[in-house]
């Protein structure tokens, strides 16, 4: 009896873990950005009659320009409206701006610099009003540093042991990556974007060393993975890498990592893995 109870109770959180977000997350690791994956996303979205898109620019220096790039694009493949929240340059505590927001059925978040974005959401309406569109079943979407916002553990770039910023990450030193706290859309996985164009191997190694629990995901240029529940469909032209469960973690004297083996996946378009642990 005691067994059938702790059986039924394991259905029951698994169900609700689930049932947690209803909507989906649509990561793209930069680049270009194809009619076709546009479409997909656009498809992923289910947007009916009244919906409307929402374009987050504030990670971008540019962030008008990226804009319109985005918005001429989604108008020539879909009729539905897409609207500018330009949340650092506008009130965060706007209630009409955040309802719209909540009630958006596709979130799209530019790339840039994913601190610029989180600096201007965290602790405000505005990251509230994306997790809360998220749990009604919205589709968020992001590419690049809209890319690495959607971890809980954001991946800065910076090595803290090194104080020149290198697009390289070229270390693989224990406590020498960066985190800062992202939209936690993601909580059991974290991101990392133009993966294979920039050769960025240290950067996620580095990752699975701090937080060897999580499962580390490196998406390339191109290229998406399409989040529901606890799956992740690839989409899009390249490669998706996926890292977890390093064995005999540990760290010399000097602080350099090593471990045995862990979990290492290459994935493309069609494949689903699995982003929880």
């Amino acid at each position: 009896m005691k067994k059938l109870l702790a059986f039924c109770a394991l259905i029951v959180f698994c169900f609700a873990a689930i049932a947690q977000n209803k909507g989906n997350l649509f990561i793209i690791g930069g680049g270009n950005r194809s009619d076709e994956l546009m479409k997909e996303m656009l498809q992923t979205a289910k947007l009916k009659s009244g919906d409307y898109i929402i374009v987050l620019p504030m990670a971008s220096t540019i962030p008008d320009s990226g804009f319109k790039s985005i918005s001429a694009q989604l108008k020539k493949l879909d009729s539905h409206p897409v609207k500018n929240f330009n949340f650092s340059k506008h009130d965060v505590n706007d209630r009409k701006w955040i309802d719209s927001l909540s009630a958006a059925k596709l979130i799209y978040i530019l790339g840039g610099d994913q601190s610029r974005f989180m600096k201007a959401v965290l602790n405000t309406p505005v990251y509230n009003a994306i997790r809360q569109a998220y749990k009604n079943g919205s589709t968020i979407a992001g590419t690049s540093a809209g890319a690495a916002v959607m971890s809980k553990y954001m991946i800065t770039g910076n090595q803290l042991l090194d104080t020149v910023y290198k697009e390289t990450f070229n270390k693989l030193w224990d406590k020498n990556i960066e985190f800062e706290e992202g939209m936690g859309l993601l909580e059991n996985t974290i991101i990392d974007q133009h993966f294979l164009k920039r050769n960025r191997y240290n950067r996620l190694v580095s990752a699975l060393a701090a937080h060897p629990d999580l499962i580390c995901v490196g998406i390339d240029e191109s290229t998406a993975i399409i989040v529901h529940g606890n799956k992740a469909t690839v989409a899009g032209d390249s490669q998706v890498i996926r890292l977890a469960k390093p064995k005999d973690l540990k760290k010399t004297n000097k602080g350099l990592l090593k471990f045995n083996q862990a979990d290492f996946g290459i994935f493309t378009a069609g494949d689903v893995i699995d982003i929880l642990p």
